[in-house]
C-alpha cells in the first residue's frame, strides 16, 4: 500500500486529496481500554453423572457464558461416546431440567453457587 492510502478488508481504498494541509490523526472516542463484552467471560461448571450414565473423568469444566444448555448436552454425548439415537437429561441441582435455548451464564446467575454451576446428566429421566 502507498504513502496516503488507507486500505480496508473489502478491499476499498482512501486516497488523501492533494490540497490537504494537515494529515487527520486518527484517535478513538475514547482513551480507555475496550471492554469486553459479558458473554466472554467463562463460568466453572461441574458436571456429575446420574443413574446409567459414565462418569466422566474431568469433571470440572470452564464453559463460556453464551453457550446453551442443548450445547453442554451435546459436548456431554460427544465425551461419553453416546450414540446419535440415546438421549441425554440434564439437571440443575438434582430438580428440574433447563430449557435446552437457556444461556449457562443465565442458569449460573441463577442456580450456580460457590462460583460453579452443578450439572447432573443422565440417559434416562431421572427428576422434574
Amino acid at each position: 500500500m502507498s504513502e496516503g492510502e488507507i486500505g480496508e478488508s473489502s478491499g476499498s481504498t482512501l486516497k488523501e486529496t492533494a490540497d490537504s494541509s494537515e494529515k487527520d490523526t486518527e484517535k478513538p472516542v475514547s482513551d480507555a481500554p475496550p471492554i469486553p463484552p459479558h458473554n466472554t467471560s467463562k463460568i466453572d461448571v461441574l458436571l456429575k453423572a446420574a443413574g446409567d450414565a459414565p462418569i466422566m473423568k474431568k469433571k470440572k469444566w470452564a464453559v463460556e457464558r453464551s453457550k446453551t444448555v442443548n450445547w453442554v448436552a451435546e459436548f456431554i454425548k460427544k465425551y461419553i461416546k453416546c450414540q446419535p439415537s440415546e438421549s441425554l437429561f440434564v439437571y440443575v441441582n438434582q430438580s428440574f431440567a433447563p430449557a435446552p435455548d437457556s444461556e449457562i451464564g443465565t442458569v449460573f446467575d441463577c442456580f450456580g453457587s460457590d462460583g460453579k454451576l452443578v450439572l447432573h446428566y443422565c440417559k434416562t429421566q431421572a427428576w422434574g
